[in-house]
């Protein structure tokens, strides 16, 4: 006969705050959007990050730029960087 050994839980730590409930100040800060960042839609890279109380999408300029009007109704926080597509380099 066999005897099981109990597992214990895994108890949390107290002082951790759970990623999602950092607020809406983490919601409203920005991060650099790189080329790994891709639209939820096509695939194509990624220029607008919008937050929402659900999550997070990340969109090409294309679909950001399409459905920017239902996007700012919903979102806490549009991040938009297509700028980038027409700034020339500045070290030149």
């Amino acid at each position: 006969m066999s005897t099981a050994t109990p597992i214990s839980p895994t108890v949390a730590d107290p002082t951790a705050v759970p990623e999602q409930a950092t607020g809406q100040a983490a919601a409203t800060e920005t991060r650099p959007l790189t080329t790994a960042d891709r639209c939820d839609v096509c695939g194509a890279q990624a220029y607008l990050r919008v937050v929402l109380a659900s999550g997070e999408l990340l969109f090409c300029a294309h679909h950001g730029h399409a459905h920017r009007d239902a996007l700012e109704r919903q979102a806490l926080f549009i991040q938009d960087e297509s700028d980038r597509l027409t700034r020339s380099n500045e070290s030149d």
